[in-house]
């Protein structure tokens, strides 16, 4: 976002809260038509970024400081479908800046799953064939 060049897991974890809320609600969280579209969809919900909500943002290659300053949005009523748990977990998985967002550990350990039996979450992998 915003032509951050460094990829990692907390990359992974905002695709998989996007993909959680359009399957709670049947429709994608941030539609734009565009790719700016879509960046001020998300700072409409989340609140347009700066250096309190994510330290180094005023410094990405497409910050623009002339972007419209929106303040945070209620999750809840932009995805009314989940319980208080999955909002909270849809809450840390959309978090704006990156090192804020959950791990998928902690996301797998979250509240939201209790009804799951957490026990195969150790290793993951551990039924799949080694090739």
């Amino acid at each position: 976002m915003l032509g951050q060049k460094e990829y990692s897991l907390p990359v992974d974890i905002w695709s998989i809260g996007c993909i959680f809320a359009e399957m709670a609600q049947k429709k994608a969280l941030f539609a734009g038509d565009s790719e700016i579209d879509e960046i001020f969809k998300i700072f409409q919900l989340l609140g347009t970024p700066n250096e309190s909500t994510w330290q180094g943002v005023t410094k990405l290659k497409d910050f623009k400081s002339t972007f419209p300053q929106w303040k945070p949005q209620s999750i809840a009523k932009k995805v009314p479908r989940l319980d208080p748990e999955g909002l909270d977990l849809l809450t840390k998985m959309i978090q704006i800046e990156p090192s804020r967002r959950i791990s998928a550990r902690a996301a797998l350990l979250h509240p939201y799953f209790d009804s799951l039996d957490k026990s195969q979450f150790s290793n993951p992998f551990a039924n799949i064939p080694y090739m």
